[in-house]
């Protein structure tokens, strides 16, 4: 599988406007500019085990990214019930965004071809974005291995607060 992601740091992050669970309403990037960084989490789908590991670890260390002024956000192609099952089961205290169409992981390149045992389907490429308060990419990760990640993000945010 060809690394797809082409966003390199210094890069304006590509607009969004999703429905987002816990709330209902749909969230845009936009109303983060000049508040907020972003973590902007992809994954392939709720309730699996990596996928679970990944929300969970950021769950445990959000007191982090509140402190350093930054929002996490996760985003499947997971519709909106999925996602509302997958906060209550694991207590996700953050917002999660349905990207059903995957129109927002093609503009950020991690809708790739994938090949399981030798099937190849269409899906999305686990990456991370970390967006500062201009809407500008800090930092990204455009194949993440989940142990270890979110502690990976959270020491690179604080490098980029000091």
């Amino acid at each position: 599988m060809a690394e797809k992601v082409t966003l390199k740091v210094g890069d304006k992050a590509p607009a969004f406007y999703l429905p987002a669970v816990p709330d209902g309403k749909k969230i845009r990037l936009s109303q983060f500019k000049g508040e907020k960084n972003v973590v902007l989490y992809f994954y392939p789908r709720d309730n699996t085990p990596g996928c679970t590991t990944e929300s969970c670890d950021f769950r445990d260390n959000l007191a982090r990214f509140d402190k350093a002024d930054t929002v996490v956000l996760g985003i499947s192609p997971d519709s909106v019930a999925s996602h509302e099952k997958f906060i209550a089961k694991f207590e996700l205290p953050f917002t999660l965004l349905s990207d059903e169409e995957h129109q927002i992981a093609e503009k950020y390149g991690v809708w790739v071809e994938k090949n399981n045992y030798g099937k190849k389907k269409m899906g999305i490429q686990r990456a991370t974005f970390l967006i500062d308060k201009q809407g500008k990419l800090a930092a990204v990760w455009p194949r993440v291995s989940v142990k270890g990640h979110v502690e990976a993000v959270a020491a690179k945010l604080a490098e980029l607060e000091n």
